[in-house]
């Protein structure tokens, strides 16, 4: 594998690599870097890859990376190919030295703990076991403002879960050398749904740990800006899950072909039992899914499940 131009840098003991994707983001991304300044755990190296700004983002990033030591702040252009190319390109670059990489969006703001919480949960679980961390977030305006939160997650993350639900906000999201190992190994080029569903998939499928903290540890900035926005609304949930669900489970499904080797055994036949089940007609379609045991957080969420899976769009 080939690096994209980053210099690689010697890992230390529990260091993070943030990982920041930015496009055209001038406006919020000095709140965004500001809050990595103000971060309790100082042991951090930023890595920005930015995808063809036009604005004045790159100026800014160029601007931060002149004021800390060389080599803590690197730049670099982008894939070009959307958000998720640009996430994953930096994932798999094997320039990238850390312990633990944190994924940040350009337009929210961290708490000054994230990274030391993050830290503190991926510490407990071994080496050799795939680990990640999420959080709640808090919603926030254009402004600034909070309007809300969003939901609690209050089952055990799983496979079966992660099959038909995201619950890995990816602004959120810290995960292991073990966990970066399998995503490697699957590639960049891989074409998952979205990235951050994809490490949740990768994680839960190959028997790792997942940290849910019910803290929000991300100021969560909805905009027009924003690709996938933190969907309060459960009549657009619902109208999301009818209209992409079929197409995201379609890519998710041949992503997860790449890291079949592996995923636990046992994962592996609810794996073939999911992906068998989407292909059969309505009864064989619904007992499959039964078996395979798939099932998202809430009763609503179920239901919305269970409607996808008669209309034929799981």
């Amino acid at each position: 594998m080939q690096s994209n131009g980053f210099e690689a840098a010697p890992s230390q003991s529990g260091s993070v690599a943030i990982l920041l994707c930015t496009f055209n983001g001038e406006r919020y991304l000095p709140f965004q870097l500001a809050s990595f300044d103000a971060q309790d755990f100082p042991d951090w190296r930023l890595y920005a890859s930015d995808d063809g700004s036009t604005d004045g983002t790159l100026a800014l990033l160029a601007e931060f990376q002149g004021r800390h030591e060389p080599g803590r702040v690197q730049i670099r252009r982008g894939p070009g190919k959307g958000s998720v190319a640009n996430f994953l390109s930096l994932v798999c670059d094997p320039a990238l030295q850390a312990d633990y990489y944190a994924l940040s969006d350009q337009d929210d703001v961290w708490a000054a703990d994230k990274l030391s919480r993050a830290r503190a949960c991926l510490m407990e679980a071994s080496e050799n076991l795939p680990a990640v961390y999420c959080s709640r977030v808090r919603i926030i305006d254009d402004a600034g403002v909070m309007i809300g939160l969003t939901p609690l997650c209050r089952k055990p993350p799983t496979f079966r879960n992660a099959l038909v639900q995201n619950i890995a906000i990816g602004n959120t999201t810290v995960f292991n050398e073990r966990t970066r190992n399998i995503l490697v190994q699957a590639g960049p080029d891989v074409h998952a749904a979205v990235h951050d569903w994809w490490i949740y998939l990768v994680a839960t499928a190959s028997g790792g740990k997942i940290f849910y903290d019910s803290y929000p540890s991300v100021d969560y900035r909805v905009h027009s800006g924003n690709q996938i926005g933190a969907n309060i609304s459960r009549l657009h949930r619902g109208w999301m899950l009818l209209n992409r669900f079929k197409a995201w489970n379609d890519s998710n499904m041949h992503a997860l072909e790449s890291i079949h080797k592996s995923m636990l055994p046992e994962n592996r036949e609810t794996f073939e039992l999911f992906r068998r089940s989407r292909q059969q007609k309505l009864l064989p379609r619904l007992y499959g899914l039964f078996r395979a045991g798939v099932h998202r957080e809430t009763v609503l969420d179920n239901f919305g499940l269970i409607l996808a899976a008669l209309v034929g769009r799981i």
